[in-house]
């Protein structure tokens, strides 16, 4: 048992899929006027500053990578914007990353400009991206939030995103390990996706040892 300094499991976070097969719902409408789109190096210097970085740096690093960056303009001015990833990506907060299988996307890091919040135009990005996404032949898109983040849970369920498995951090005599959890209501093999993506192998291992002592258990520990 945690001692009384330690606060025990506590959910950080969700793996939300959409699974780009299912029927397409009828998308989120914002409530000004905006143009999405795809950017390259010609707005590093933008996207940069709407990301509050002091140099490009890591915007050029993300976009030689492969990443890429959509974006909203609201007058002239980048108002929101959001990255897709198609191979592996690291989840910062939790210093792991997901593996993608070919098909599918991540999409990370997205935010919307103070002064445009509000306005609904973080789920019409997520729907634009959505859309180019599914005409380019991608079969399911994967996205997280953090669990105390509900505007970014609003806008990923008007999109038709599932929770599928939660991120659990536990702390015991000091040290912190997580584990992922299937979502309630989320398919046995969607739970099965998430770990694979996230652990690899490792998850497999991970079973065995936790059905040793509790042969119900439906958790990973990594």
């Amino acid at each position: 048992m945690p001692t009384a300094s330690e606060p025990g499991p506590q959910h950080v976070g969700t793996l939300w899929l959409l699974d780009l097969s299912e029927p397409s719902l009828i998308g989120p409408i914002p409530r000004v006027e905006v143009i999405f789109q795809l950017v390259g190096s010609e707005a590093i210097p933008l996207i940069a500053d709407a990301m509050g970085l002091g140099s490009s740096e890591e915007v050029f690093k993300r976009l030689d990578a492969g990443k890429r960056c959509y974006i909203g303009n609201v007058n002239g001015v980048l108002a929101t914007y959001g990255w897709v990833t198609f191979d592996k990506e690291l989840i910062g907060e939790l210093r792991l990353h997901i593996q993608l299988s070919p098909g599918e996307a991540y999409i990370w890091d997205c935010a919307t400009l103070l002064e445009y919040r509000g306005l609904r135009l973080y789920p019409s990005l997520l729907w634009y991206i959505i859309g180019e996404l599914r005409s380019q032949g991608l079969k399911r898109i994967w996205i997280g939030a953090d669990a105390d983040n509900i505007p970014s849970q609003v806008g990923m369920r008007l999109c038709g995103f599932h929770p599928i498995a939660d991120f659990v951090q536990d702390y015991t005599l000091g040290l912190h390990s997580y584990w992922i959890r299937g979502h309630a209501g989320a398919s046995e093999q969607h739970v099965e996706d998430a770990r694979s993506a996230i652990l690899g192998g490792r998850h497999k291992a991970g079973l065995a040892a936790l059905s040793s002592v509790n042969p119900d258990s439906t958790t990973s520990l990594f």
